[in-house]
């Protein structure tokens, strides 16, 4: 097992764990404790430091644990959407992978999908139908 592999599997797992009400209930719970400590320790600077230091560290650690969640969606949710393109007839196989083009190849695409979008707006608006699957 390589250690990107078993990193992506901890993450999922970290992930999964985190994102649970029972977590969330605890850390509510955990700031209430904090919050009714106040007086005992006089809100003094030190027990200030302990909850900055302790949610600090979390969120620290969680922005890299969402990152390679969010990465690893949407890597699979690309790769799906890939596979739909590749089987649908009459659909454009330039576009399989079109996130990893460069910047001005993305932007004339987008503007071309956004010309068939305005296309078929005027084209409802005169009550005539929009499907269909134009040339490119």
């Amino acid at each position: 097992m390589s250690g990107l592999t078993s990193y992506s599997q901890i993450a999922k797992k970290v992930a999964s764990f985190s994102g649970n009400s029972k977590v969330f209930l605890s850390a509510v719970g955990l700031i209430a404790a904090w919050i009714m400590t106040g007086p005992l320790f006089h809100y003094s600077d030190t027990w200030q430091l302990v909850i900055n230091t302790f949610t600090t560290i979390i969120t620290f650690l969680m922005v890299f644990l969402i990152q390679n969640t969010q990465n690893r969606d949407t890597q699979a949710i690309q790769t799906k959407l890939d596979e739909l393109i590749r089987a649908t007839q009459g659909a454009h196989n330039y576009l399989i992978d079109l996130e990893d083009s460069a910047e001005d190849n993305l932007k004339k695409c987008h503007a071309k999908y956004q010309a068939l979008a305005n296309q078929a707006r005027d084209e409802i608006s005169r009550g005539e139908v929009d499907t269909g699957t134009p040339d490119a």
